[in-house]
């Protein structure tokens, strides 16, 4: 999983499947994208205005255990 933020357009790209190519992308509401392949598995969301939807400066990982 990768998480971009390109702050020249305020978009935060969180790719959760690199290695699947996207087939559609569905619009989740108008700032809010979902990248689906071809089984209907989500590879990414894009979310646009970012700073405003989402604490952009701070982010933190936290791996649970099973």
């Amino acid at each position: 999983m990768k998480i971009k933020y390109f702050s020249d357009t305020d978009t935060l790209y969180i790719e959760f499947r690199a290695d699947k190519i996207v087939a559609e992308t569905r619009d989740l509401d108008e700032n809010t994208l979902l990248d689906v392949d071809a089984a209907g598995n989500i590879c990414g969301i894009t979310v646009e205005h970012a700073s405003e939807r989402a604490d952009i400066p701070r982010f933190s990982y936290e791996q649970m255990a099973a």
